[in-house]
């Protein structure tokens, strides 16, 4: 029995959807994975080897080094000296350490104030023990508020172009507390047994 044309045609229209359907998916899978692959980790160190930090937001300059006590292992040196609330500083040190940029673009260096680098919502800078340091400066939100915009180490970038990352917003939330909330907590002294005897009298 023969075909007609208009039969062949829809066959030919189908077999070319399912072609182009089969494509589509095979690109949106490969651009998929080059952005997963687009990810890698913000800094290549470890946190042992950090041992002075300094942050620097619009509110206020901080700066924190490791001490020798293994109970107390940060303190406080601006603006004053006092001894550090460990866990925010280590909430700080993991980010530096685990963080993965979500991607990188250049852009041109004119173009910084666009993303919120003149005047940075906030910069670290990360002192190592081999005499090294590695510096972070966070911009605004991108469009979607996902992600901070970030340079990682300027000091190594051109002049012409800057390399922009996406970094977790979580840098922000962390870095945006008062002085006294990165000091540490002291623990209400308990009264004595002659001060309770003392006060009974």
């Amino acid at each position: 029995m023969q075909i007609k044309r208009t039969t062949w045609g829809l066959l030919v229209t189908a077999v070319f959807l399912s072609v182009g359907v089969y494509f589509y998916e095979l690109t949106q899978q490969e651009n998929q994975e080059q952005v997963q692959s687009q990810k890698e980790k913000i800094f290549d160190f470890s946190a042992e080897t950090i041992q002075k930090i300094t942050i620097e937001t619009e509110k206020q300059s901080l700066q924190f080094e490791r001490t020798k006590d293994p109970n107390k292992q940060w303190k406080m040196t601006q603006p004053k000296e006092a001894i550090a609330n460990d866990p925010v500083v280590s909430f700080v040190i993991n980010l530096l350490v685990t963080g993965e940029s979500d991607r990188r673009f250049s852009i041109p260096a004119n173009q910084k104030k666009e993303y919120g680098f003149e005047p940075p919502s906030a910069k670290l800078k990360i002192d190592l023990n081999n005499n090294t340091y590695h510096e972070l400066i966070l911009g605004k939100s991108d469009f979607k508020g996902e992600f901070l915009y970030a340079i990682i180490d300027p000091n190594i970038q051109n002049n012409s172009q800057i390399e922009i990352s996406l970094v977790s917003q979580d840098f922000l939330s962390a870095l945006d507390k008062k002085a006294e909330e990165w000091l540490e907590i002291k623990q209400p002294t308990q009264p004595s047994k002659s001060d309770k005897e003392s006060n009974n009298n």
